[in-house]
C-alpha cells in the first residue's frame, strides 16, 4: 500500500491536466448514505419511480415525500478532508477540474472553484413552467411545506438530473473535453459503471491517461499495471497523498 501511495504521489506531482471524477461514495464521509446501499434511501423510495422525472409531472407532492426524507439526511453534511484535499490539489495548480455525479454542494463548500456537476445541483429549485429558479426556503423543507412558483403556482423541482431526464449539454462537452486532454484521472467514491459518465475515465484511458483510484475495495478501473488503487477512506488516503507530494 505505501508504494501504491508514493507511486500515486509521483504520478499526480507531474501531472499536466489532471481532472477528478467523484461519486457518492466521497460524501459518504460527510455523513451521506449511499443512497444504492443496504438500508439506503432507494429501499424505502423505488428510484424507477420516485426520482423518475415523469412521476413529477405527474404527481410531484409524493416525489416530494421522497425528497424531504433526503433533505433530513443530508441537510447537516459539511464536506470532509477529501473534498478539502481535491480543492487544495486544484490551488497547487495540479488539478484542472471536478467531475462530480454528486448533487450535495460539498466541492465547492470545500473550496473547489472548477466543478462541473452531472447530474445538477440541489442547492436551488426550478420552476418547470416558467423556469424561474429559488434559494430553497430551509424553514419551509424542514416543516415540509411543498414549495410552490409564486406566478405559477407549481411545485418546484430541484435542480438536479431525474431518472427521464438529459445530462446538461453544458456539463456533458465539458467532462468531455477534460477527459481527452487528461493524462492523470483520480476516480474518487464511485465505481464508475453508470452511462454516460462512467465513459469518463476510458476516454482518458484511451488517450494514455493513468487512472488512479480512491475507494474502499478494488473497481474494474484499475486492471492494467498503469493504474493505481489507494484502498481506505479518501478522507484518510487523499491528505496522505498530498503530504507524500509537499514533502519530496
Amino acid at each position: 500500500m505505501e508504494n501504491h501511495m508514493q507511486k500515486a504521489a509521483e504520478v499526480i506531482r507531474n501531472a499536466k491536466n489532471m481532472i477528478a471524477l467523484t461519486g457518492a461514495g466521497i460524501s459518504v464521509e460527510s455523513g451521506i448514505p449511499d443512497f444504492r446501499s443496504a438500508g439506503g434511501l432507494w429501499e424505502k423510495y423505488n428510484p424507477e419511480i420516485y426520482a423518475n422525472i415523469e412521476s413529477f409531472v405527474r404527481n410531484p407532492v409524493m416525489v416530494w415525500d421522497m425528497l424531504f426524507d433526503m433533505i433530513d439526511l443530508t441537510s447537516n453534511a459539511k464536506p470532509n478532508p477529501a473534498h478539502v484535499a481535491l480543492a487544495k490539489l486544484e490551488e497547487m495548480g495540479l488539478l484542472k477540474g471536478i467531475i462530480t455525479q454528486n448533487v450535495d454542494n460539498l466541492h465547492q463548500a470545500g473550496g473547489s472553484k472548477n466543478v462541473i456537476e452531472y447530474h445538477g445541483n440541489s442547492s436551488q429549485l426550478e420552476c418547470m413552467q416558467c423556469g424561474k429558479l429559488y434559494d430553497p426556503d430551509i424553514t419551509e423543507l424542514t416543516q415540509k411545506i411543498v414549495p410552490k412558483c409564486k406566478p405559477c403556482d407549481k411545485v418546484l423541482k430541484p435542480t438536479v438530473v431525474f431518472f427521464g431526464e438529459a445530462i446538461p449539454f453544458g456539463a456533458m462537452t465539458k467532462s468531455q473535453a477534460l477527459a481527452e486532454a487528461a493524462d492523470v484521472v483520480l476516480v474518487v467514491g464511485t465505481s464508475a459503471v453508470v452511462y454516460p459518465c462512467a465513459a469518463i475515465p476510458l476516454i482518458a484511458r484511451q488517450n494514455g491517461a493513468t487512472i488512479v483510484v480512491f475507494d474502499l475495495e478494488q473497481t474494474a478501473l484499475t486492471l492494467t499495471e498503469k493504474d493505481i488503487l489507494i484502498l481506505g477512506p479518501a478522507g484518510k488516503t487523499l491528505p496522505e497523498v498530498i503530504e507524500l507530494i509537499q514533502s519530496a
